[in-house]
């Protein structure tokens, strides 16, 4: 990587932390703009925040490797999460915002009790931990291998970036942040393939030289059980985990909820059949890759087929979109430490611009902590392994009881706990301790069906048991007696939302005249110019309708007492 790549990633990553900065003001003064990001965020918004988030983590390094070594399977494995993201929007999204709650946290101490708030609360800022160290450790492995610099210290100075950005504009900075690197990162992507494309000899010579099975969608590890099982797992994931329940409860009503859970399953239809294309194409370049290294085959291909310049934008996208999970789970743990610790348990009568404060104290000590944890990844097996095993123990034990909560009536604080009680012991037990007793280590299909069936299984008996006794659950019975107070959308989150548009159009006239100029710089490189100009115009335009929009219309108070639910 020459200084040309180095400057354009020290461009984009200036561009990324002025939007975080940029938010600091109205974040310091509001908890509802800090926290919720208003209440009334665009729903695309919200949309492509989710999408971007989720699949960064493990896009080019986990199912890069996956793609490497076994070809399609990677691609079937993401094409799960769409079938996951349609179940979600059907059933789930519009669930959450219907709660009338900011956050799963407070949906579940209103549900149930504060007791089992804190139950979960501990378990997800845990879980948080290992997600967020799961995100720094690719980010810095792709840096790794295009600078000079040791992967230890590209995890530190990354994850520091994160941290600092994270902090000073609470969600919404989170929320644009990844709208302005989903647009890097689909710049990057599509100007990586045809150039990959090219130097295999074109689709057709990749077919041919392309290893046996390679385009089968199933094989011994990932088996059409193990798919189905992973359906399970992620409709648990996108719709319970309390980061993305935010993306649900951010929005104005009911249908906008659902809106964010389609747009994420109708790109990520289309997403896997683009990025695990390069990594495939690179397993016939240079088949030779053992061990841990196929982590870095997305990269290694980027080096090998594109000019000065544009590693330095196909790295910043793929950083962007890496980073935007780790910022989403970093500004949620912030939020769970403010609210329901400090807020809850230690100062009750704290003030908003108190929160605030101690919410951005807890994201540089989390950060920190994150990062400790991703330095120390390489000894637990790889980031493939830690996971898809964090996927197999956590997912279910933690999400699906709460997303059951949403439906019945019947469930208790005991039922909850309990299921997910049962689900960590079991599938901890046959993680760690079943191979060393017994020498036998379960398949990729049985660890992840156990995480999966079991939780329904414990929350069945517990439904079935209830029902038989006629019993319901006088907390749930509360709840609906006495919803949480939907606080009215202030003409302040309405200014707020405007701003966070004009960011985001902003941001990507700069990202689409940079790539211009890249493309310029890169020997007239035609794709690039155009991918950029694209951009480029279609930020303009959008810009040119806002301005339109803006002087015909006046900002008014929407009636406090208009029914949640939406159209």
């Amino acid at each position: 990587m020459i200084p040309l790549d180095v400057l354009v990633m020290i461009v984009f990553a200036i561009l990324i932390f002025a939007i975080g900065v940029a938010f600091t003001r109205v974040g310091s003064k509001d908890g509802q703009a800090f926290f919720e990001a208003g209440g009334d965020t665009p729903w695309w918004i919200n949309g492509l925040s989710l999408f971007i988030s989720y699949f960064s983590a493990g896009t080019f390094v986990v199912w890069g490797s996956i793609a490497y070594k076994h070809g399609v399977v990677a691609n079937v494995i993401q094409l799960t999460m769409a079938i996951s993201g349609i179940i979600v929007a059907m059933f789930v999204a519009g669930k959450w915002k219907r709660t009338g709650t900011r956050t799963a946290s407070e949906f579940i101490g209103l549900r149930f009790d504060i007791k089992t708030q804190q139950f979960y609360t501990v378990l997800v800022l845990f879980l948080s931990l290992a997600h967020t160290a799961s995100v720094l450790y690719p980010v810095g492995k792709m840096v790794q291998l295009a600078t000079p610099f040791s992967l230890n210290t590209c995890i530190v100075v990354i994850g520091l970036v994160v941290i600092l950005y994270t902090a000073a504009g609470g969600l919404w900075a989170v929320l644009v942040t990844d709208v302005v690197q989903f647009i890097i990162l689909m710049a990057a992507v599509v100007i990586v393939i045809p150039a990959s494309l090219a130097d295999v000899g074109g689709m057709q010579q990749f077919i041919n030289k392309a290893p046996a099975h390679f385009f089968e969608p199933f094989n011994e590890d990932y088996t059409a059980l193990f798919m189905l099982a992973f359906v399970g797992y992620q409709t648990y994931y996108i719709g319970g985990n309390w980061a993305y329940v935010q993306r649900y409860t951010s929005v104005s009503t009911e249908r906008n909820a659902k809106k964010v859970a389609y747009l994420f399953a109708a790109l990520y239809l289309i997403s896997p059949l683009v990025w695990m294309l390069p990594p495939m194409i690179y397993r016939v370049i240079n088949p030779s890759l053992e061990g841990l290294e196929p982590e870095g085959a997305y990269m290694m291909l980027c080096q090998r087929v594109l000019p000065a310049g544009l590693i330095g934008l196909v790295l910043s996208g793929m950083v962007s979109a890496t980073s935007s999970k780790a910022n989403t789970t970093i500004n949620l743990a912030a939020t769970v430490f403010a609210k329901d610790v400090y807020k809850n348990l230690i100062r009750p009568l704290s003030s908003d611009r108190e929160q605030i404060f101690v919410a951005r104290l807890f994201t540089v000590v989390f950060g920190i902590a994150t990062i400790g944890v991703a330095l120390l990844i390489p000894r637990l097996g790889g980031i493939v392994e830690l996971v898809l095993s964090i996927a197999s123990i956590a997912g279910g034990a933690l999400f699906a009881p709460i997303i059951w909560s949403l439906y019945s009536k019947r469930i208790t604080a005991f039922s909850v706990v309990f299921t997910t009680l049962l689900t960590l012991s079991v599938c901890l037990y046959f993680k760690l301790l079943h191979p060393v007793f017994f020498q036998v280590k379960l398949s990729r299909m049985l660890e992840t069906s156990i995480g999966v069936f079991l939780p329904l299984l414990s929350l069945f008996a517990f439904e079935s048991y209830y029902r038989s006794i006629n019993r319901l659950s006088s907390s749930a019975l509360q709840f609906e007696s006495e919803p949480p107070v939907v606080k009215a959308i202030t003409v302040g989150v309405k200014q707020q939302n405007a701003f966070g548009v004009k960011v985001i159009i902003i941001a990507a006239i700069v990202v689409g005249a940079g790539i211009f100029v890249l493309g310029l710089l890169a020997k007239n490189d035609l794709v690039v110019m155009v991918v950029g100009a694209v951009i480029l115009i279609l930020a303009l335009l959008a810009g040119a309708r806002i301005s339109m929009t803006s002087g015909r219309s006046t900002v008014a108070l929407p009636d406090a007492t208009k029914n949640r639910k939406g159209n």
